[in-house]
C-alpha cells in the first residue's frame, strides 16, 4: 500500500485505499520517505530520506557535495558521492539492538521530545496539517515540535533555538511517503566509494578529542551510538 502524506497539501492520501484487503507489512520492512528543508541564517538545505524498517539512507548536499548517510546492519557509511571517499564505522552493540523494534529511524522528533518532558503548548494548522505543538526548553535553548493529531505522530515543523550561538534553525517536513517498494540494495554503498574503516571504539577516541572522522560529516549519530 503506498501512503502519501502531503503536508504542503490539505489531506492524507492513499493510492491504493480502496483495496482494504492490503496486508500489513511484515515486521522491520515497512517503508518511509521524506523530503525535509532546513533554513537558518546560514542558508538552506534539503535532505532526502528512505528508511525500510531500520535500515536508512539519507542524501544532502553540503557545500556543493553530495553526502550520503547509510545505516544497514552493523554499519554506519558517511560519504561524498563526488569526491567517491568516505567513512565505514562499526555501529555499538545498543544501535545495533534497537534495530530488531524495526522501527522508522528517523522523522521521531515527537518520541525524543516527549521522553525528555517537552509540554503540549497548543493546537496549530500548519501547511494544512492539523497540529499539535510541543514545546521543551532547557539549558540548551528551546525546540518546538509541530506533529500530526493522527496515531502515525509524523513531525511537520520542528523549531531549535540555540542559547550558546543564539541562532535559530527551522526544518520542514514537506512531504511523507510510506507504503514505497525499495530493494536492500539501495541501502548498500556503491562499490566505487573508496572507505577508511573504523571500529566503534576508534571512532569513540576520535570523538573525544576532536580528531577529524572522515571527510564529511557523522550525521544523525545516534543511529551510530544508540538513542
Amino acid at each position: 500500500m503506498l501512503m502519501r502524506f502531503a503536508v504542503a497539501g490539505i489531506a492524507v492520501l492513499c493510492a491504493a485505499a480502496a483495496n482494504a484487503a492490503d496486508p500489513a507489512p511484515a515486521p522491520g520492512t515497512s517503508t518511509w520517505f521524506s523530503q525535509v528543508l532546513s533554513h537558518s541564517d546560514a542558508g538552506l538545505n534539503v535532505t532526502y530520506f528512505w528508511s525500510k524498517g531500520a535500515k536508512l539512507r539519507a542524501e544532502t548536499v553540503i557545500a556543493g557535495r553530495r553526502v550520503t548517510t547509510l545505516v544497514t546492519g552493523n554499519t554506519y557509511y558517511a560519504y561524498d558521492a563526488v569526491s567517491q571517499n568516505g567513512v565505514a564505522i562499526t555501529r555499538s552493540p545498543k544501535a545495533i539492538a534497537a534495530d530488531a523494534r524495526g522501527d522508522r529511524p528517523f522523522g521521531r522528533e515527537f518520541e525524543k521530545l516527549a521522553s525528555q518532558g517537552a509540554e503540549r503548548i497548543r493546537d496549530e494548522q500548519v501547511m494544512g496539517r492539523a497540529c499539535e505543538v510541543f514545546r521543551l526548553t532547557d539549558q540548551l535553548g528551546r525546540r518546538e515540535l509541530w506533529v500530526t493529531k493522527d496515531k502515525l505522530r509524523l513531525p511537520v515543523r520542528v523549531v531549535v533555538y540555540r542559547r550558546d550561538t543564539q541562532k535559530t534553525t527551522t526544518t520542514d517536513f514537506v512531504n511523507w511517503l510510506t507504503g514505497l517498494v525499495i530493494a536492500d540494495a539501495f541501502f548498500e554503498p556503491e562499490s566505487s566509494i573508496a572507505f577508511q574503516r573504523l571500529d566503534y571504539d576508534t571512532y569513540l577516541q576520535r570523538s573525544s578529542t576532536g580528531e577529524p572522522i572522515g571527510p564529511v560529516p557523522v550525521l544523525y549519530a545516534d543511529l551510530l551510538v544508540g538513542r
